[in-house]
C-alpha cells in the first residue's frame, strides 16, 4: 500500500545525517512510498513563505536526490535550533518576547500535504517534539542523532564517533607544540552536559587533565597537576575540558539565548585559562574546537550507523510503530517508547570502567 512520509533534520548538525535521510528514501522507494522533506527541522512547514527562493518549505525526496551524500557532513534538509513549535516564540503587544505551542499546526501541515508518518532525526529537543506529535496522533518515529552521545535507551549516536575522531587528531597535534613552549594547552570541547566527547578524546589523546560535568572540578586541584607535572619535569600540560563542564560550586558558563533556542554553553574554557594564568607562572593558551566536530565526512561506523538507524526507522513505520526511536542495542537495533527518551538525560557513569581507566593511568578530573 502505497504511504507518504516525511522526513526533517532538527537541532545542531552531525555527520551522519544525510546518510539517514538517503536509506529512508531508498528504504521507502523500495515499498513504493514517497517521501517528503521538511526544511529547516519544522520551519518548512511554519514559515513557507521563508522558503520561497528554494522552491517552498518542504520538497519531494527522491532516490536521484539523494544520490552521493552518504559521505557528506551537514544535511540536505537544514536544520536550525529556533523555533521550536512547543515553545515558538512570538512578539506580544507590549513589545516584549513570548512563546505559543505551534505543534496543532504542525499537524495541520502534514494533513494538508498528505503526509501520513513523520521520521524526526533529532537530539533530546526534537525527540521531546516528535513525542508531542505523536501524543496528538501523527505517527512518528524518532532517529538519535548528537554528536553529544547523551540520549537514553542507545547505546550510541551517530556523529558522535566521527566528533571524538576529529578532537582526539586536535588533541595529538596540540602536544607537540605544548611540549616545544612549555604551555599549559586547554582544549575545550563540546557536549553540552554531558562529557562523553571530552572523556573519550581526553583518554585517547593522552591528555593530562580531563574536566566533564558529572565530575565537577576545582581549580586547585587543576593547579596541583600542573605542579605535579612540573615538579617531574614535565613542563607542559594538556587540559581537555567539556563545555559543560562546572566547578564544585555548581557554576557553569552559559551564553545568553533567545526565546525558543536552546540554552548555549560557553567560555568554559576561557575562565580555566584567566584561572591558571593567576595562580601559575604558566602560559597558557585556549583551542575551542566548536563547530569543527560537527562538520565534515562522517566516520565508516557513523556511517553504517545512520544507514542503519534510516532503514529502520522505516521499517518501524511499515510496522505500525509510533511515538518510538529507533535504537541501537548491539547488536541489533531495536525500537524504544519515546516517553522513555525524553526522562532524563544519558551522561557518563562517574564510577564506570572508562573513568577508573583514566584514573588509573594519571589523568585527573580536578575533583
Amino acid at each position: 500500500m502505497s504511504k507518504t512520509i516525511a522526513i526533517s533534520t532538527g537541532g545542531g548538525d552531525a555527520p551522519g545525517l544525510n546518510a539517514v535521510i538517503r536509506s529512508a528514501v531508498l528504504s521507502a522507494h523500495q515499498k513504493g512510498w514517497k517521501c517528503i522533506g521538511i526544511r529547516n527541522g519544522f520551519n518548512g512547514l511554519l514559515s513557507p513563505d521563508e522558503f520561497t527562493k528554494y522552491g517552498g518549505g518542504t520538497f519531494e525526496l527522491t532516490p536521484e536526490s539523494v544520490r552521493g551524500i552518504t559521505h557528506l557532513g551537514g544535511t540536505i534538509l537544514g536544520t536550525t535550533n529556533k523555533g521550536n513549535p512547543l515553545h515558538y516564540p512570538i512578539k506580544k503587544d507590549d513589545g516584549t518576547i513570548g512563546e505559543i505551542d505551534r505543534t496543532e499546526e504542525v499537524i495541520d501541515a502534514c494533513k494538508t500535504l498528505g503526509i501520513e508518518a513523520l521520521i524526526s532525526i533529532g537530539g533530546d529537543g526534537s525527540m521531546e517534539i516528535a513525542h508531542a506529535l505523536a501524543q496528538k496522533g501523527l505517527q512518528v518515529i524518532g532517529v538519535p542523532k548528537t554528536i553529544d552521545n547523551d540520549l537514553e535507551k542507545t547505546s550510541a549516536t551517530f556523529g558522535f564517533e566521527t566528533a571524538v575522531e576529529f578532537s582526539t587528531n586536535c588533541i595529538d597535534r596540540l602536544h607537540s607544540t605544548a611540549e616545544a613552549h612549555e604551555r599549559v594547552m586547554i582544549v575545550e570541547v563540546m557536549g553540552r552536559y554531558a562529557g562523553w566527547i571530552a572523556l573519550h578524546s581526553g583518554i585517547a589523546g593522552t591528555a593530562d587533565c580531563i574536566l566533564i560535568p558529572e565530575i565537577p572540578y576545582s581549580i586547585d586541584s587543576v593547579i596541583a597537576k600542573i605542579n605535579e607535572r612540573e615538579n617531574k619535569g614535565h613542563h607542559f600540560t594538556i587540559i581537555v575540558i567539556a563545555e559543560g563542564a562546572a566547578t564544585k560550586d555548581g557554576q557553569v558558563s552559559t551564553i545568553e539565548t533567545s526565546i525558543g533556542q536552546a540554552i548555549r554553553l560557553g567560555g568554559a574554557g576561557e575562565k580555566l585559562l584567566h584561572q591558571i594564568e593567576k595562580r601559575t607562572s604558566k602560559e597558557t593558551r585556549l583551542v575551542v574546537l566548536g563547530h569543527l566536530q560537527r562538520g565534515g565526512m562522517p566516520t565508516a561506523n557513523d556511517r553504517l550507523l545512520a544507514l542503519r538507524f534510516g532503514a529502520s526507522a522505516v521499517r518501524a513505520v511499515e510496522e505500525g510503530h509510533s511515538d518510538a526511536m529507533v535504537a541501537l542495542d548491539p547488536p541489533d537495533v531495536k525500537i524504544v517508547p519515546l516517553s522513555e527518551i525524553t526522562k532524563q538525560m544519558k551522561r557518563v557513569p562517574v564510577n564506570s570502567d572508562i573513568v577508573r581507566t583514566a584514573r588509573e593511568i594519571g589523568i585527573s578530573f580536578g575533583d
